[in-house]
């Protein structure tokens, strides 16, 4: 990936919908070159969606973070049961006081309450702390397949 490359990415990143002629003007390229580029940043999964965020304020979805301490032997061993609840998008193994750190997003702050209740039972699980997204003012995470 070269520098016209990370420039395509960052034109998109600004605006997914740019035309690719806009990004040809902006970046000093011919608009068959930054469709060609296109393509292969698609092709090897560079790119791998386009999407549409909306604000937190918009969304009827709510977001949460549950930070979970857990006794079990290793965070591995509790994956498969966190893979079952299809409201988890991330999970991940932190330092400090908490073992792990999910990010969930569920349609409702009753299904939130159900989804953090049944972590909670878990038997491994020892404290879950929850932190409900409130506003986003950054995401540049790439586009989930």
């Amino acid at each position: 990936m070269d520098k016209f490359d990370q420039a395509i990415i960052a034109a998109l990143r600004q605006n997914a919908r740019m035309s690719v002629s806009a990004i040809a003007e902006q970046i000093n390229l011919s608009r068959s070159a930054v469709s060609e580029r296109l393509k292969k940043l698609e092709q090897t999964k560079v790119i791998r969606g386009y999407q549409v965020l909306t604000s937190e304020a918009e969304k009827q979805a709510v977001s949460a973070y549950f930070e979970v301490h857990h006794q079990a032997k290793s965070c591995a061993e509790l994956v498969d049961f966190f893979r079952a609840i299809p409201e988890i998008i991330t999970c991940h193994g932190i330092s400090g006081d908490m073992d792990l750190l999910i990010y969930v997003n569920v349609p409702t702050m009753q299904r939130l309450h159900k989804v953090r209740e049944a972590i909670d039972a878990h038997p491994a699980v020892s404290k879950i702390k929850t932190h409900v997204v409130m506003s986003e003012w950054i995401n540049n995470l790439p586009v989930q397949a």
